[in-house]
């Protein structure tokens, strides 16, 4: 089972660090172990949250998933996303900021650095709406239940978390023209760019998450409508209907994967040039890392790890929103990658410890209901 979900992984694992020895020796080879290790600490609750959308889609968007998906993640985000920032940004052409990359290291690691703000506020906006959305929702299930219980009941005022994202955005903006006046006013214009950035991470998630939301709730009517179908008549009229719903569902929810997935990885591809501004080792590095995230979380669905450790899905979606903050402070001022991979690893250990504990107490009572209070905040 491990050999048949992680053996791409493996063998990219072995095909990366070779290439790395072949371009740059032994050091390149430390440099690229370390971004994949990287990756890895910083995605876990990538591939958490990954598994909760995953395990709603079939076979075949399973596979694309780990095909097409891999492909875009790791070429798309790690190698083609940090030139195209670039060559935005400085305003070049993509076959400029290629040769910048190539041949120009220290002015290409200048011109990422700079392109941060807008960054951080399109990945930090995205990363908090879906923060947002799973904690203002209503679930049987509750991990920490004083917090969770009473945000519930705001969760039923329309379009809250729509409206505490732009304020958390426009505050976020404000700070950093201020903070950019301070100094001069070189930056000034920066608050503009993370104010458009924030909206169109906004307007994204809303998009993207909205077609997906809406295609998976006409499949579950399609499916109804044809489970009553089958009830009443042996033949069923409406099965390529069906179908092609269901393929409709699937991609949207694919595109959704993508994009989290992307939003996930700008802390990643930011907190790479930490180690080094070589666009190859990082590519290498990046994508290793990227291939066992995507590995782990297919691990996650088939061993229906989220459905025997029930508080996951939540340390996750807190880590979530962690890393959302994290962003959004980056714009203005600069935090360590290692407390960045901690605080999503220590809060996801934290709700399996949680979810252990009530397996425990479960079993030791013989039921398998939930208890009347859970939760590590109880």
């Amino acid at each position: 089972m491990v050999l048949k979900t992680f053996g791409w992984s493996f063998a990219v694992t072995a095909l990366g660090l070779a290439a790395a020895v072949f371009y740059g020796g032994w050091p390149a080879f430390g440099i690229v172990a370390i971004l994949s290790i990287l990756e890895i600490s910083l995605s876990f609750d990538n591939a958490v949250v990954n598994a909760g959308i995953l395990k709603k889609m079939n076979a075949f968007w399973q596979k694309i998933f780990l095909t097409v998906g891999v492909l875009i993640a790791v070429f798309g985000m790690r190698l083609v996303f940090p030139v195209v920032i670039v060559a935005i940004s400085a305003k070049i052409g993509p076959i400029e900021a290629v040769d910048l990359a190539m041949n120009d290291k220290d002015m290409y690691q200048q011109l990422v650095t700079d392109a941060h703000p807008s960054i951080a506020a399109f990945g930090g906006m995205f990363l908090l709406m879906i923060f947002l959305d799973f904690i203002f929702e209503d679930r049987d299930i509750k991990w920490l239940a004083w917090l969770e219980r009473p945000l519930a009941k705001l969760g039923k005022i329309d379009m809250l978390s729509a409206c505490i994202a732009l304020i958390i955005l426009v505050v976020t903006s404000m700070t950093f023209a201020t903070h950019a006046h301070q100094h001069g006013g070189a930056h000034v214009d920066k608050a503009q760019t993370v104010l458009v950035s924030g909206v169109l991470g906004l307007i994204t998630y809303m998009i993207v998450g909205g077609l997906s939301g809406y295609f998976e709730n006409k499949l579950e009517e399609e499916e109804e409508a044809e489970h009553e179908a089958e009830e009443e008549a042996k033949k069923s009229g409406k099965p390529v209907s069906a179908v092609v719903m269901a393929g409709k569902a699937a991609f949207f929810m694919f595109l959704y994967l993508e994009v989290l997935d992307a939003s996930f990885s700008f802390d990643g591809v930011i907190g790479a040039f930490a180690i080094t501004n070589d666009i190859v080792l990082m590519a290498l590095g990046l994508g290793i890392g990227a291939m066992y995230v995507r590995s782990l979380t297919v691990y996650l669905v088939r061993q229906g790890t989220l459905d025997d450790y029930v508080y996951l899905e939540h340390g996750a979606h807190y880590a979530i929103g962690a890393l959302a903050v994290i962003l959004l402070v980056t714009i203005q001022y600069e935090i360590n990658e290692i407390i960045t991979g901690l605080v999503g690893v220590v809060l996801i250990a934290w709700s399996f410890w949680s979810s252990v504990r009530r397996n425990n107490r479960l079993a030791a009572e013989g039921g398998d209901g939930e208890p009347a209070e859970v939760g590590a905040g109880v």
